[in-house]
């Protein structure tokens, strides 16, 4: 059972094909405006990340659940001084991943599941053209860091993935080499399947993928890690 947020178009739809192509039995597809699709398996929700009522109304059609697909984001092109733009940018890529991380993780946890938080390299280095977009991911990221090691003792992982230009309407605006967003779902799901933390699904993420696991940074990640402690199951 998968679920995916922004669902309707970009990385989002091809991330519901994706999954129905790998045999997924049940995708949930959220999106702020009704939707149809042609296979039963998919249950369309209306879903706004940044409704509370929304979210709990999907929790409360959701059954059970092995993957969240938080993948709904915006991109605006601001200047630093805009803080609307820097709210804005927050209150979707940021809070909207959180609050629903934390509505579905019940169900996450009940099936030892896994949470997919799409998110940027400007995560790792900010665009300064678009600097609200890369602060939210920024902050994105650093909650998947710590989600992944406040939840493994739960049995829940927590997968970021760091994508390069993908050809959607958000970067519309970037004349740029871009994936396309099917191959950019197949290498979210590959990575998802391989086990890796940080997943970075395309040509151009993928060349700095061994700089960053590799790195201080991620080294310094997983010691700090260690200052979780499991609770002792009698």
């Amino acid at each position: 059972m998968v679920l995916v947020t922004g669902a309707n178009r970009g990385i989002g739809k091809a991330l519901v094909e994706e999954a129905l192509r790998r045999g997924a039995r049940r995708v949930y597809a959220g999106t702020r405006q009704p939707m149809d699709h042609p296979d039963a398996r998919v249950t369309p929700l209306t879903l706004d990340v940044t409704d509370a009522e929304q979210i709990r109304a999907a929790v409360e059609s959701v059954e059970s659940l092995d993957i969240l697909i938080n993948n709904a984001g915006v991109c605006l092109y601001d200047e630093v001084s805009d803080r609307a733009a820097i709210d804005q940018s927050l209150a979707v890529n940021f809070y909207g991943m959180y609050d629903m991380t934390l509505a579905f993780l019940p169900l996450l946890t009940r099936s030892g599941g896994a949470i997919v938080n799409g998110l940027s390299l400007a995560a790792l280095a900010p665009l300064p053209v678009i600097p609200a977009y890369s602060i939210s991911k920024a902050a994105a990221f650093s909650l998947s860091q710590s989600l992944r090691a406040l939840l493994a003792g739960q049995g829940v992982r927590v997968h970021a993935v760091l994508t390069g230009p993908v050809d959607t309407d958000m970067n519309a605006a970037f004349d740029i080499p871009k994936a396309a967003p099917e191959s950019a779902a197949r290498g979210i799901f590959d990575g998802l399947e391989k086990g890796e933390e940080d997943i970075f699904p395309d040509p151009m993420s993928a060349s700095v993928a061994e700089g960053w696991l590799g790195g201080a940074a991620k080294a310094l990640e997983r010691q700090n890690a260690s200052f979780v402690v499991t609770p002792v199951v009698a």
